[in-house]
């Protein structure tokens, strides 16, 4: 896609501050010569680059208290096997996310869920918590 050509962003974007979307808007620009071609890579580090600084909040990004990688597999950076994006690592189905979440939103969670115990709970066993109470075995 050459440079100065209108990108229509995906919706969850549009709906974010205005810097979250220029963040994706030049990534996916320069993906786009690195990567002649390949479309969907190009959204991949565009996105990646968007994670790094902003979270998903419901249907939009919102910046995070602190910039860094949104999750483990982004934390332990790029691996050697050139294809080692093209499938993703298994997880466990139903799995709570406590990387990505702070410890209020997994206590709003549980209260959603009414998990009793909850105010005394640290961020692990709430993360626990929510997972049993969702219904999922662990």
């Amino acid at each position: 896609m050459p440079r100065g050509k209108k990108i229509d962003l995906p919706d969850t974007i549009k709906r974010s501050p205005k810097h979250a979307q220029e963040i994706y808007r030049e990534t996916l620009e320069s993906a786009h010569e690195s990567y002649e071609g390949d479309e969907e890579r190009a959204h991949r580090v565009a996105y990646a680059a968007l994670k790094h600084e902003y979270k998903k909040s419901g249907d939009k990004w919102v910046k995070k208290d602190r910039k860094g990688p949104s999750d483990a597999q982004a934390a332990r950076g790029p691996t050697t096997s050139p294809s080692s994006t093209d499938k993703p690592a298994k997880t466990k189905g139903g799995a709570v996310d406590t990387e990505g979440a702070t410890k209020d939103e997994l206590y709003d969670r549980a209260k959603k869920l009414d998990v009793s115990g909850r105010s005394k709970m640290n961020k692990e066993e709430l993360a626990v918590a929510v997972h049993e109470a969702s219904g999922k075995k662990r």
